[in-house]
């Protein structure tokens, strides 16, 4: 499994023009899933893009305090397969490491309702479809988290 963190001051999603999802202060999350992946890999991010230290704390000096969850942040949660598409040969992308469409959606799913479960705000796009994300990045601060089945 794989998620672009993203600290953002603002970000949404639309679909067909139509916005589906918005956030103010928190994360963006861009979540890629692997054809191997299962429960394991998503307990796992859950609880890593919850409780990273990404935020500082206004009244102190020390930067990289206080996580999302600290801070009652915002998170928006958006699929995207293409974080496993591999253009080491050729010209076009293969993204035979992708999980398939249903299991990747199943995952994808579990992860969101894992999030909520924090009772942060969690908004999301819609799996599948072609979206536009705007992301008012803070800092900037862009992470790639990593979790291999």
């Amino acid at each position: 499994m794989r998620v672009i963190i993203q600290r953002v001051r603002s970000s949404q999603v639309r679909v067909n023009g139509e916005i589906v999802g918005k956030i103010e202060k928190g994360l963006n999350l861009l979540v890629g899933i692997a054809t191997n992946d299962s429960i394991n890999e998503i307990n796992w991010m859950v609880r890593k893009c919850l409780e990273l230290r990404l935020f500082s704390d206004e009244n102190s000096e020390s930067k990289w305090t206080k996580s999302v969850q600290d801070i009652g942040g915002e998170l928006l949660v958006i699929s995207k397969f293409t974080l496993y598409g591999d253009c080491r040969q050729g010209r076009r992308p293969s993204f035979s490491n992708s999980a398939p469409p249903a299991e990747a959606e199943k995952l994808y799913n579990l992860f969101v309702e894992q999030l909520k479960k924090s009772g942060l705000k969690v908004e999301t796009g819609i799996f599948g479809a072609m979206m536009e994300v705007s992301i008012n990045n803070d800092g900037p601060v862009t992470l790639l988290l990593e979790k291999e089945a």
